[in-house]
């Protein structure tokens, strides 16, 4: 008879408990079985060059969602992970027994590009929980920016931007008809703006321009108290806010190339706002083609319309 311990053996060396635990064995290149039939937003819409949400995008995305400071003795920080493709709200919360608060100091970033949005001034962090509980927008996480100092930097080339193609996706909700501020940005002043999307009396803006252009426009058809998934992209052709509607054309891009800071939930010229962040996508790429099937991807999950 054959000694199957040799095979057990083989087993426990190439699979460790994987197999007994009933799970596929990701050392072959398969996922697991908590990934079973899990496809992201990324994972069909690839090649993103930064992507911050409060949900799993990609299934080769390893590391946690956001990194927590817990506001007590001590100020302790915790990476928070996903649980079936969602924030681990059950952990999060149980960091805030008692009814602690949490801010965000890291949001990472899912691309895989390394380009983490991060705060490491406490009075200048955004809001995840609150007295215990997690901040909740339409059934969904969110991360709470003031209208006083909140904001990430993240950090990326002065020609991030530059002549590039840009998609970006935006999954908001502003709080007041007066208010103007940014959701991101990077800027340098002797160019007037380069790259922003934010708010100008409640109403969603989008500024791709350099000195002598005008390639600023603003969504009249946005209202403010509302979740919304904001999409614009820039290409060779024109500006689009809310694709498929038209906003602006372009004679030829401007060269976006700043020296600024490249700033999440601020921006210095727009100034700070209230607001709530559930995901943030940005491609430097023309994905025009496919924003239908980002906004439906994201609806699906946010339920917005």
């Amino acid at each position: 008879m054959p000694d199957f311990g040799i095979f057990r053996g083989f087993n426990d060396k190439l699979f460790g408990d994987k197999l007994y635990a009933g799970q596929l064995p990701t050392q072959l290149g398969l996922i697991g079985s908590e990934d079973f039939g899990f496809v992201g937003l990324l994972d069909t819409y690839p090649n993103a060059a930064a992507a911050y949400s409060l949900r799993k995008l990609r299934i080769g995305y390893t590391g946690d969602a956001i990194e927590v400071r817990i506001d007590t003795t001590g100020q302790p920080t915790y990476d928070i992970g996903f649980v079936d493709g969602e924030l681990d709200v059950t952990t999060l919360e149980g960091y805030c027994t008692g009814g602690l608060d949490a801010y965000v100091t890291t949001w990472y970033d899912q691309s895989g590009n390394g380009r983490d949005a991060t705060q490491t001034t406490d009075a200048n962090q955004p809001q995840i929980v609150s007295s215990g509980s997690v901040i909740i927008e339409n059934g969904k996480p969110s991360v709470e920016f003031d209208n006083t100092d909140d904001q990430f930097a993240i950090s990326v080339p002065n020609d991030f931007f530059g002549l590039n193609d840009i998609t970006t996706a935006i999954v908001s909700k502003n709080a007041s008809s007066s208010e103007t501020g940014g959701l991101i940005q990077k800027r340098n002043a002797a160019l007037d703006g380069n790259f922003g999307i934010g708010l100008l009396n409640g109403k969603y803006q989008f500024q791709t321009r350099d000195t002598g252009t005008g390639d600023l426009v603003l969504n009249t058809s946005s209202t403010y108290n509302t979740q919304q998934i904001i999409t614009n992209y820039r290409n060779s052709s024109g500006i689009y806010f809310n694709s498929p509607e038209v906003l602006s054309s372009l004679g030829t891009k401007a060269d976006l190339t700043s020296t600024g800071t490249f700033a999440l939930g601020n921006g210095s010229s727009y100034g700070f706002f209230g607001v709530t962040i559930q995901e943030t996508i940005i491609y430097l790429s023309d994905e025009s083609s496919n924003l239908s099937g980002i906004e439906t991807n994201i609806n699906d999950f946010y339920s917005i319309y």
